[in-house]
């Protein structure tokens, strides 16, 4: 049984009423008809352009955003609104950490404040030693050295450890990491990724990766699902999809990702136009006004799922299934 089971999602917010007269109500499709599943121990990564729904995603999963239609279901348990008894078992890593962590309080408090909060370990000895047990998972080890520091006194990537350490001091089984290197210096990159990794090892963590970049989709996740205007567009094994990609908007992402070798610079396939609105979709494949190979039917009819036998699967006219 998968740890977090997606069912038929929809997310929807209030757009701008139109009419002069008689003022009509419109709708904009942020998450719009997803299913999906995460395996425990699984690290299942989100990819695609900004705007294209990956952050309502998570937030929706966490309890921030309220589903239109849909089912979650974690751990053979349905999720709803106000269910707060999943919630120390599912937590978020938000993408800014010089935002996430409140500038007046120490290290020691922000770590310990889920503990108060959830009202974990009224012992304070026995809550100082969860906080330092958290943070040496997170790797600020020795904890002595930060414990009575503020956020101001930390660096981008030492922030963004205390802020792990404040999500697994609840010891989770679901991590949602939406874009959590995206505002580090690249030379720490690798070794936030590298924790995220051992992380899904020590402790069997699962973990929903959010990101609009493929090099760290392809460092460290199991699978890939790539997402345009609120649907997935392709889903399968991570190497699969980034290697041999099926979907156009795959093959131009993977195509614009910079190659050291300037050697092997490929041809390009560069998009034309924005991704259109989400208050007035496209008729057909949503991807049809910017895709470089759309056919006269791509711009009525919606594509089913194609499937390679390696459980790579799109939704493309022109994808050839697997013989």
């Amino acid at each position: 049984m998968p740890l977090l089971s997606v069912r038929d999602l929809h997310v929807r917010f209030p757009g701008r009423s139109t009419g002069l007269f008689h003022r009509k109500q419109t709708w904009l499709s942020a998450v719009d008809g997803l299913s999906f599943d995460i395996g425990r121990g699984e690290i299942f990564a989100v990819v695609g352009e900004s705007g294209c729904g990956k952050t309502t995603l998570a937030n929706t999963l966490a309890g921030l955003e309220t589903p239109a239609n849909g089912s979650l279901t974690f751990d053979g348990t349905p999720i709803t609104a106000h269910d707060k008894s999943l919630r120390r078992r599912i937590q978020m890593i938000f993408q800014d950490p010089y935002e996430s962590l409140p500038p007046s309080m120490t290290v020691a408090q922000i770590v310990a404040e889920p503990l108060v909060i959830h009202k974990l370990y009224p012992d304070s000895i026995a809550r100082a030693a969860c906080v330092k047990r958290a943070l040496v998972d997170a790797g600020l080890n020795p904890p002595e050295t930060v414990l009575n520091r503020r956020p101001h006194e930390l660096s981008g990537g030492q922030r963004q450890r205390v802020v792990i350490a404040s999500a697994l001091v609840l010891e989770p089984e679901l991590i949602l990491a939406d874009e959590p290197v995206s505002m580090l210096d690249v030379s720490i990159r690798a070794g936030i990724l590298n924790l995220f990794d051992h992380l899904r090892t020590s402790r069997n963590l699962s973990i929903l990766l959010i990101t609009h970049d493929l090099s760290t989709a392809a460092h460290l996740a199991d699978r890939v699902a790539v997402m345009y205007l609120g649907r997935f567009v392709e889903l399968g094994p991570a190497q699969s999809v980034l290697q041999h990609p099926m979907h156009p908007y795959t093959q131009a992402l993977c195509a614009a990702a910079p190659i050291p070798d300037p050697r092997r610079q490929p041809s390009r396939t560069v998009l034309q136009g924005e991704m259109p609105d989400a208050a007035h979709l496209p008729p057909g494949c949503r991807f049809h006004p910017r895709c470089p190979v759309a056919e006269a039917r791509c711009a009525t009819g919606d594509p089913a799922w194609v499937s390679r036998s390696n459980q790579h699967t799109t939704a493309c006219f022109l994808a050839s299934p697997t013989p």
